[in-house]
């Protein structure tokens, strides 16, 4: 069933759309703490996209903000299938953003610059060189209080969080030697390295967080 995304609380997929449990996972605690980390910026980048999902949910409950999709042209296929199901007047198409060969992609239909970026389920699946590729990009990228929000799985203090963690982990890594769950100290130093703070963490459910880091420096 098609709906308008305007005023929509529970985005139902179209049986013929590319789905992701994942980005279904939280969405409504992610948008929770959303609606007040980003409640005076105006233009968003999301990094990795994936099917898109998250954008068609998140973007009409922000409504004073444009969102703005990036990802691998691989991806953007399914992600315009997503917006064209469920159009937000906010919500720009995806921009190609390849970590490994490029930098964060420049919108040409919005002329403010972005002020926010977000990533989901992310760190985990990229290497961490790339990790450390977003974090430099990001972080020369966002003006003065700007806006890193990261969402996902991280370790503390070098351990799972949980047993479910612990085994997700193992399942990355046989998936692709490169992925693993970071380390939230590991993160949080890298961050700082190009003068992104961490301001908040928020718990998400199933033993997931939402890091928001500000830039503090220029």
């Amino acid at each position: 069933m098609q709906r308008s995304n305007l005023g929509n609380t529970d985005v139902e997929p179209r049986e013929t759309l590319p789905f992701s449990q994942a980005c279904e996972n939280n969405k409504g605690a992610i948008l929770a703490v959303l609606k007040t980390v980003l409640a005076s910026s105006a233009h968003v980048l999301e990094v990795g996209s994936g099917t898109g999902q998250h954008s068609v949910y998140f973007a009409p409950y922000l409504p004073h903000l444009q969102w703005q999709t990036s990802d691998l042209d691989s991806n953007h296929k399914t992600i315009q299938a997503w917006h064209n199901a469920y159009p937000s007047t906010n919500l720009s198409l995806p921009l190609s953003l390849d970590l490994a060969k490029s930098d964060l992609p420049v919108s040409v239909s919005q002329p403010l610059p972005y002020d926010a970026i977000f990533t989901a389920n992310t760190l985990h699946i990229i290497t961490w060189p790339l990790v450390e590729r977003l974090f430099t990009l990001a972080g020369g990228t966002l003006p003065l209080c700007g806006k890193l929000i990261v969402y996902g799985p991280f370790n503390e203090k070098g351990r799972y969080t949980s047993d479910s963690n612990a085994q997700f982990d193992q399942l990355l890594q046989q998936r692709n030697a490169g992925s693993a769950i970071r380390d939230k100290e590991a993160v949080i130093a890298l961050a700082d390295s190009h003068y992104l703070t961490l301001i908040a963490t928020h718990a998400m459910p199933a033993n997931n967080q939402l890091l928001v880091f500000e830039k503090v420096a220029t």
